[in-house]
């Protein structure tokens, strides 16, 4: 009881928030980037809530669970992204673009904007869909007996689209402030707990089985690929995050939150993998790993602090879900409702346009919600897919001046096609190569290959 009525607090608080930001919502530009007016503060307490997801909590925490110490290379995929992504915050900014399909048009003609947006769409809405499986996850823990698993998943979709269609990026940015923090007091207050309680960190690393204390593990070179290079991918091409820079006051605004943003993944990724084999060293045999940390929230710790951590990860799913909900939603509206079917719409209509975007999208990731229970490898393939069909055309459109028109479509198109074709046809099995190093292979070389044989860039 204690719990629930704690996590009920903190969803009504969001709730209040998304309904009071609300009715400073006049045009698109409010809706979907905060009236560009988000200071470095905000930006950075976004920027950080928006990555630390689902993909962390269940995914890495999963990860960790099964291979041991070896998993805290995981989040240096995103780590290293967020490094490169800090020389191209500013020139975003100072793009004045309203979605990343603006600055792929502006390159590489409308057919960028449409593939841009169309691969965006599904692997953003892949993404949604196991957030709402996450959420669904703490739900059934809180009320056990009362949910069944599919009850759970509609309410958390319900709550996700509600909260996001009420307004936009104003609720989604300030509200991802206290939910940057709640992540941090929790995931650092439980981690700290469980240490002192154990008696010291080599008391607790006792308890882990001795297969799991190699730095290595079991990854060899190709896995390291296949497990560092998605969220790097993902990240330095993330619409999430340009969005983001887009909101801010300017640009070296949105550099100095993006240099805040590098150490806050580090630091709060490093604490996720470390209480997920905590919750390993003490929680032995768990049928489902993905969950480790849920389990240490509601078994191991004080329920002050077990509260304080299941507000964490209901944070962590709500500020995923809601910005990967709003990017398509942003981009369907802007990159083809208003540029090609009512170029003439006005401020009221694309604001009504974009929630309903919001709701139409998550219904969709609500049905791909039930295709599938997995965490990170699904996570993993969703980043695959975003990152092979936009990343590379979005960093020449930015950095290359040589890359041309057909160059950057043929490489949009050819990098998803060979993710789906690889993943589908069963390939990664058979090889035991990750679907993205072809993938990856096969995007690049359509990209620079055209581009040059084309003759000059656009």
């Amino acid at each position: 009881m204690f719990f629930g009525v704690t996590a009920a607090v903190y969803l009504g608080a969001l709730i209040g928030v998304g309904a009071c930001k609300a009715r400073r919502i006049r045009s698109q530009e409010d809706f979907s980037l905060a009236g560009r007016s988000l200071s470095p503060m905000v930006l950075f307490g976004t920027l950080l809530a928006t990555w630390i997801g689902t993909g962390s909590i269940f995914g890495n925490a999963e990860e960790a669970y099964r291979t041991g110490i070896a998993a805290f290379v995981v989040p240096l995929g995103g780590v290293l992204g967020v490094a490169a992504l800090y020389f191209l915050a500013g020139k975003a900014r100072r793009s004045g673009s309203f979605t990343i399909q603006d600055i792929l048009e502006e390159r590489f003609g409308p057919a960028a904007r449409v593939i841009g947006t169309i691969t965006l769409v599904l692997a953003y809405l892949i993404i949604v869909s196991y957030q709402y499986r996450a959420g669904a996850a703490v739900v059934e823990r809180i009320l056990p007996g009362e949910w069944a698993e599919g009850g759970a998943i509609i309410a958390v979709a319900a709550f996700v689209i509600l909260y996001t269609a009420l307004a936009g990026m104003y609720s989604v940015a300030y509200t991802d402030v206290a939910n940057g923090m709640i992540m941090s007091v929790g995931i650092g207050g439980a981690l700290a707990f469980l240490v002192f309680h154990a008696g010291g960190v080599a008391r607790l690393a006792a308890h882990l089985p001795h297969d799991l204390m190699s730095v290595t593990g079991s990854y060899g070179p190709l896995d390291y690929a296949a497990i560092l290079l998605p969220p790097f991918l993902l990240v330095l091409g993330d619409a999430n995050m340009y969005q983001r820079f887009f909101s801010a006051r300017d640009a070296g605004g949105a550099r100095r939150a993006v240099a805040w943003f590098l150490v806050g993944i580090l630091v709060v990724e490093t604490a996720i993998i470390a209480l997920a084999l905590a919750g390993r060293a003490l929680l032995p045999d768990l049928d489902d790993p993905a969950h480790v940390i849920v389990e240490t929230a509601f078994r191991l710790l004080p329920a002050p602090l077990g509260a304080l951590l299941v507000s964490a990860l209901l944070a962590v799913v709500v500020s995923t879900a809601d910005s990967y909900l709003l990017a398509p939603a942003t981009s369907l509206v802007r990159d083809v409702y208003h540029r090609f079917a009512r170029p003439a719409a006005g401020p009221r209509e694309l604001v009504l346009a974009g929630r309903v975007a919001v709701i139409v999208l998550g219904l969709a990731a609500l049905v791909l919600a039930f295709r599938s229970s997995a965490f990170f490898r699904v996570a993993l393939f969703a980043y695959t897919i975003y990152g092979v069909g936009i990343t590379p055309a979005l960093v020449a459109a930015l950095l290359w001046k040589g890359a041309t028109r057909q160059g950057a479509l043929s490489g949009m198109v050819a990098g998803v096609v060979a993710a789906v074709a690889w993943k589908v046809g069963g390939f990664e099995g058979a090889t035991g190569i990750g679907t993205v190093l072809p993938a990856m292979m096969v995007s690049c070389g359509a990209l620079v290959g055209v581009s040059v044989v084309g003759g000059k860039g656009d």
